[in-house]
């Protein structure tokens, strides 16, 4: 376990390492300015102070070497100094944690919304007999997941905020000004979630255990959370990284198209201004997250299929007897 835990803590600064020069790299070969963007404020295009542009690309290293300022930003990375920004002066942790709780608030409820419809549309679509039913409830995620992020949220604007007046429609705080938002950014998410747990589930039931199960008495339901679950959820978990990309890409639509505050909306700011340290921050918040999701799913494996925990303990059985047998034939050919 141990030797697992540092080989997925080295893969984890591999990635980071890997996001942070890949953010770097396409950010600097961008052919626009982000200082003269940025003393440009109004967008009218104004012709800026040479001498001006020179000063601030002094204060913000970017007149040095391209590898320079490679070095010197992964260095202040690595000790979590993640630079200012160029568009408003502000440090990029502040920036990023000012933003941080209001996106964590969205995200959290909209995990919730996601996790239980999908669950409950995986089960109905396998538990049912009939099959119009079953057919019709699995053709529902694939409806949801083709729908336009954007055009979910803005019908949902028009009519329980425009129309019926239940909610806020931009801006809103607490469950009512979030509830939108989070149903908008978890229906692409639960429509996956559903059809990955609807194919595990339906591809269990055909296994002999459940036969067994069900000959020795038990009932469909019981069979279906007892037996069936664990194993049809490995599948699901294992997109988890997925889905919060999903989700984390989900929130700049959402938070523009409802005016929230968040993350997302810092992304796409920060984007047109081609503010690079910020970027570069949630570049390596976003691969944070990333890498820590799939840890916890790895380790949680063992405990949904106890399987895949026997069959890492064998295969280290036989390394170390591979191991053992290699050794005894090399002491017999040097002694022999």
């Amino acid at each position: 376990m141990a030797r697992y835990l540092a080989l997925r803590v080295l893969q984890a600064i591999w990635v980071l390492w890997a996001a942070f020069t890949i953010s770097f790299v396409v950010l600097y070969l961008l052919p626009a300015d982000p200082i003269s963007i940025a003393a440009d404020g109004a967008g009218a295009g104004t012709p800026v102070d040479k001498a001006a542009i020179a000063e601030l690309q002094a204060r913000y290293g970017l007149d040095r070497p391209l590898w320079e300022q490679y070095w010197t930003a992964l260095g202040h990375a690595v000790r979590g100094d993640l630079g200012h920004s160029i568009v408003t002066g502000q440090p990029v942790t502040d920036a990023i944690g000012s933003a941080l709780p209001g996106t964590l608030g969205l995200a959290g409820l909209a995990l919730v919304f996601a996790t239980v419809g999908g669950v409950a549309l995986a089960f109905a679509s396998t538990y049912t007999r009939r099959p119009w039913l079953r057919t019709a409830l699995t053709a529902l995620p694939s409806l949801a997941v083709s729908v336009p992020t954007f055009w979910t949220g803005l019908l949902l604007l028009q009519l329980f905020s425009f129309k019926l007046r239940l909610t806020p429609a931009f801006g809103g705080h607490g469950f009512a000004g979030t509830v939108l938002p989070a149903l908008t950014l978890a229906l692409p998410i639960g429509a996956v979630i559903a059809q990955v747990l609807a194919s595990g589930l339906a591809s269990t039931w055909r296994q002999p255990y459940v036969d067994v199960a069900l000959a020795k008495g038990g009932s469909r339901w019981w069979v279906q959370r007892k037996h069936v679950l664990r194993s049809a959820s490995v599948p699901t978990f294992t997109i988890a990284g997925v889905l919060v990309g999903n989700m984390l890409a989900g929130s700049v639509v959402v938070e523009t198209v409802f005016a929230r505050q968040g993350v997302g909306r810092l992304t796409q700011t920060a984007v047109l201004a081609q503010d690079i340290p910020v970027v570069q921050g949630i570049v390596l918040l976003t691969s944070v997250v990333f890498v820590s999701v799939n840890l916890a799913v790895d380790l949680l494996y063992p405990l949904l299929d106890p399987r895949i925990a026997t069959r890492s303990r064998r295969v280290a059985k036989d390394e170390a007897a591979d191991d053992r047998i290699g050794g005894t034939a090399e002491g017999v050919a040097i002694h022999g």
